[in-house]
């Protein structure tokens, strides 16, 4: 643990006594908390992600089923910006069609890793009924760890018989949360962490689907943004379990997509 981490825990501690929130729940709060790395738009850093456009897919790929979303340059992410167990180097693809699921289902081709050093060809995807997403360079990157949705909080601490003052306590210690930690800036990609959903929690999604439920972590998220104009607050989604993820065996990832 970093000293900035361990003072900004400090802080959320001090916040929360001041709130007389009880410091068992508050010691649970914090033990959930997960480190995340956020790429936008902007700066003049190292290319970090590629969104939109035509992918850079080795030779041989099956054309893939939805259309291109990102690449992400995993060797540009910092040691310990997530808690994920990611290769080092080579390339995470992701892709998405922004059709509302409903619940998250497994993709055997919504992500393709391909290992440093593999030729790739740029190649279009072709999907009749959507233009390729707007490309643009994600060069501005930062990291931070972060607590889960208040919802999510409640129904792990206290299960699914969570009562009233337990869900008002989650948002409680949420509010003190980010009292003292600020809000993220504006981001594009997230990689680790918990999710931000406008309405489901995809990795609780997942549990309720697949096995190994405490094994379920989010992979990637997605904000549309304009490129979904068809989707108010469109988000895009990618969980794996992480037994999967140490065998690289992408072909296993739930793709969920919503919107607000």
């Amino acid at each position: 643990m970093t000293d900035e981490i361990a003072h900004r825990l400090d802080r959320f501690r001090a916040e929360a006594a001041s709130q007389d929130l009880p410091s068992e729940a508050v010691e649970e709060w914090i033990r959930g908390v997960r480190p995340a790395a956020y790429l936008a738009e902007g700066g003049d850093g190292p290319l970090v992600a590629r969104v939109g456009g035509d992918p850079l897919l080795p030779q041989g790929v099956a054309q893939p089923s939805e259309p291109f979303v990102a690449s992400v340059d995993l060797a540009a992410l910092p040691p310990g910006a997530t808690d994920l167990p990611l290769p080092s180097d080579g390339h995470l693809l992701l892709f998405a069609a922004p059709d509302v699921s409903g619940i998250g289902k497994q993709e055997a081709d919504a992500v393709l890793y391909v290992p440093a050093g593999t030729p790739t060809t740029r190649q279009s995807v072709e999907h009749p009924w959507r233009e390729p997403y707007q490309e643009r360079e994600l060069r501005t990157l930062w990291h931070q760890p972060g607590p889960q949705m208040s919802e999510s909080f409640a129904l792990d601490t206290w299960g699914e018989d969570a009562d009233e003052e337990q869900f008002e306590l989650a948002e409680e210690l949420e509010g003190a949360w980010w009292h003292e930690s600020g809000h993220r800036p504006a981001w594009t990609l997230q990689i680790g962490g918990h999710p931000v959903s406008p309405q489901n929690d995809p990795v609780h999604d997942a549990r309720d689907v697949g096995q190994d439920a405490d094994d379920w972590a989010l992979l990637a998220t997605w904000r549309c943004g304009d490129d979904v104009t068809e989707l108010d607050s469109g988000t895009a989604h990618w969980v794996i379990r992480r037994r999967d993820l140490t065998a690289l065996r992408f072909d296993r990832v739930h793709r969920y997509v919503e919107m607000a």
